[in-house]
């Protein structure tokens, strides 16, 4: 029995080292063809050393990120900017995946709207 609880608590996932301050899906109003389209996720540090973003991967090439690589002091809120090009008319779901440096796994985030033609 005590061998099965161990091996249980090595499959559990590592605990997250923030909390996101807003869903991890946001939906934008919408917008227009050719206007990118920007949100900030807030992130608050739960751990009790300076966390550092170590990278931030976009889904694709029409979506950027920005982040800053200045350590996040304990229990102090960061941000990830992140700007989808809206230039096609319809729905759009995008996401990043950010890696927080000396933790395992990654936190997808996702974007979501509609963008109208320009025409």
């Amino acid at each position: 029995m005590l061998y099965l609880i161990l091996s249980l608590s090595l499959l559990a996932p590592p605990e997250s080292p923030v909390e996101w301050l807003q869903p991890l899906t946001v939906t934008l109003e919408d917008t227009f063809q050719d206007e990118p389209v920007t949100y900030t996720f807030e992130f608050q540090n739960l751990t009790d050393e300076p966390l550092v973003v170590d990278n931030v991967r976009v889904g694709c090439g029409c979506t950027a990120s920005e982040y800053s690589d200045i350590p996040v002091p304990p229990g102090e809120i960061g941000t990830i900017t992140v700007t989808y090009d809206a230039d096609s008319p319809g729905y759009y779901r995008k996401y990043v995946k950010v890696f927080f440096r000396d933790h395992r796994g990654g936190h997808k985030l996702w974007m979501e709207g509609f963008v109208e033609s320009a025409e």
